[in-house]
């Protein structure tokens, strides 16, 4: 056993209210410079739809993350070492400028200072690239916003590839449109795509805590790690020559507050703790059948209470405080011991550590005589689920392609215990539910009422201590290796560098 700690996340989609206070607030720390107008390392989407960049699911277009060569071994989607090295000076799986967005600003110098006369001045779009007027603006971080359900940006989304035709052109009937937000930032995989994909070797998973990084002393721009990450969660600074992407705001980390785009969410959706897992199942986690790599992941995380697993922690250097937040973490309670939160696009098998709770989803369903039952749906007798999964608006085969690589199974066991914590609580405050139905919610959720109570607490009613177990990650150690061993004055330093870092972050 090779346990290794890692810094986690989960996003419980049914709280999000698309409201992107995240993506601002990380775009004012971090990507407010030049070269950088255009990166989004937290954007949220609309889906369905077809996200950002363009398309970024669609692993044709981009050969992203890593796939199995006929000895079933595992090997990046975009070449192999040989190949990569051939092709070092070419790679036609880049992004363009029109699959993100031409990054624009106005002349508002024209629009202050113009002179007197009978027309009205206008601000004037201008390329922050190029520093050109704009004919037209034809995109951008958010454009489809609110409208992934509409056929314009729906038809297009590569996870409607699983639906039947008929059920592809019930998700644009007026009735049925449909929409729920996906905030995004880089995973911080296990397996990562970006790492194995750099040839300058620029990429690299910090030991401590997991979080990837890029060297920018390091990086010659080869842009291999943008094409090899399948999330697109790697951008290219046109200015500085150099890749960037989120640091998970590790300065912030090493001062024990969460990253800024969790600190800011207004919906309170974020969570952040400490898994432990085994580095050595990785490769074997990685290769699985494809309807198998959900619960291939789950055997990689490891129970932090186990004796044997903190021993082979502690030998590795995991520290007793590293482990006691492992054990303290939301994300092994979602993920591990309530089975709630799943990976996105998991098929894509760079073992992601960002999970999704899916969100639950509108009812609308066709009542016998072939007309629509929007508040009541007792003609299809449903009862106290509240939710069919088998007439949801959204179809769950849908829902399964995004977050359990089409394993069906995996995603109605989620929804069966998320209705069941409903219907449990319903009972408690609405008391339009009786015990049998109750029972009957609980059993098909495969739960019961002490852990649905948890659950509920954790979902509606978390503290701040609670979403947020912050490791410690040993930040005087690294003040330290800077600092002169001769200084005397080192203690007051550190102090004095903590308080310069929490003002800053």
């Amino acid at each position: 056993m090779d346990i290794r700690a890692q810094v986690s996340m989960v996003f419980h989609l049914d709280k999000c209210i698309g409201c992107h206070t995240c993506s601002v607030a990380c775009k004012n720390i971090w990507t407010d410079r030049k070269g950088t107008e255009y990166m989004w390392w937290n954007n949220v989407e609309t889906k369905p739809g077809t996200g950002y960049p363009t398309l970024w699911e669609d692993q044709e277009k981009y050969k992203g993350g890593w796939q199995k060569d006929s000895y079933g071994k595992l090997q990046l989607r975009l070449h192999s070492r040989l190949k990569g090295m051939a092709n070092l000076f070419f790679n036609p799986f880049l992004p363009t400028i029109d699959d993100y967005y031409e990054p624009w600003t106005y002349d508002y110098e024209n629009l202050f200072n113009a002179p007197e006369g009978d027309d009205q001045p206008t601000a004037r779009a201008v390329s922050m690239i190029t520093g050109k007027p704009m004919d037209s603006i034809e995109a951008g971080p958010n454009w489809d916003d609110d409208l992934g359900g509409s056929p314009v940006y729906a038809r297009n989304d590569t996870n409607l590839d699983e639906l039947t035709e008929d059920e592809r052109e019930q998700l644009n009937e007026l009735e049925r449109v449909v929409f729920f937000y996906l905030p995004r930032i880089c995973n911080h995989c296990l397996n990562p795509g970006c790492v194995a994909a750099c040839p300058q070797g620029a990429i690299y998973k910090r030991g401590e805590d997991g979080i990837v990084l890029i060297s920018q002393e390091k990086c010659r721009a080869w842009r291999m790690c943008i094409s090899g990450c399948p999330y697109k969660k790697t951008y290219y600074n046109w200015s500085s020559g150099k890749s960037e992407k989120c640091i998970l705001c590790f300065p912030r980390l090493e001062s024990g507050q969460p990253p800024a785009c969790f600190h800011s969410c207004v919906g309170r959706i974020r969570y952040l703790g400490v898994l432990l897992y085994d580095a050595d199942k990785i490769e074997q986690c990685a290769s699985v059948p494809d309807d198998q790599l959900v619960e291939a992941q789950r055997n990689m995380i490891m129970d932090p209470f186990d004796p044997a697993v903190i021993s082979a922690a502690k030998a590795n250097g995991i520290s007793d405080a590293m482990i006691t937040s492992a054990q303290n973490s939301p994300v092994y309670k979602f993920v591990m011991k309530w089975r709630i939160a799943l990976p996105l696009h998991s098929e894509f098998r760079t073992l992601p550590m960002l999970f999704y709770v899916p969100p639950m989803l509108p009812v609308l369903a066709k009542t016998r005589d072939g007309t629509y039952d929007v508040a009541g749906l007792e003609n299809e007798n449903l009862g106290a689920m509240l939710s069919s999964l088998e007439k949801a608006r959204m179809p769950i085969k849908y829902m399964a392609r995004m977050f359990a690589a089409g394993n069906v199974g995996e995603v109605e066991d989620v929804y069966r215990k998320l209705i069941a914590v409903r219907i449990f609580k319903r009972a408690q405050k609405v008391k339009d539910y009786g015990q049998a139905e109750v029972d009957s919610a609980l059993a098909q959720g495969k739960t019961n009422a002490e852990e649905v109570e948890a659950i509920f607490r954790l979902t509606a009613l978390p503290t701040y201590e609670e979403r947020f177990v912050v490791p410690p990650l040993g930040r005087e150690s690294a003040v330290e290796a800077w600092e002169d061993p001769l200084d005397h004055k080192r203690e007051a330093g550190f102090g004095n560098l903590v308080q310069i870092t929490r003002r800053r972050f």
